[in-house]
């Protein structure tokens, strides 16, 4: 049967894996792929047999894909960064 005293163990505090400020520099890092994904929809068209020069744009081709980058750049950073 079961000992019903009142001696529990204290039960140990549970701690998080990172810092709060790793956490907000991985929703920042987050935020920052989401935002290279939005760059990078669009820019088709309506009517397949019509061919449309936008997907090739400066916006798509280069910018988006670089924001992703640096995005997933700040998560790894982010989880790499030293608590003090």
């Amino acid at each position: 049967m079961k000992n019903n005293n009142n001696t529990e163990e204290p039960q140990q505090k549970q701690e998080f894996l990172f810092d709060s400020i790793n956490y907000k520099i991985l929703l920042i890092g987050i935020a920052v792929i989401a935002l290279g994904f939005i760059l990078m929809s669009g820019g088709g068209s309506d009517n397949p047999k019509i061919f449309s020069e936008d997907v090739f744009s400066f916006r798509r081709i280069r910018l988006a894909p670089t924001t992703v980058l640096i995005g997933f750049g700040i998560t790894i950073y982010s989880i790499f960064k030293k608590s003090k």
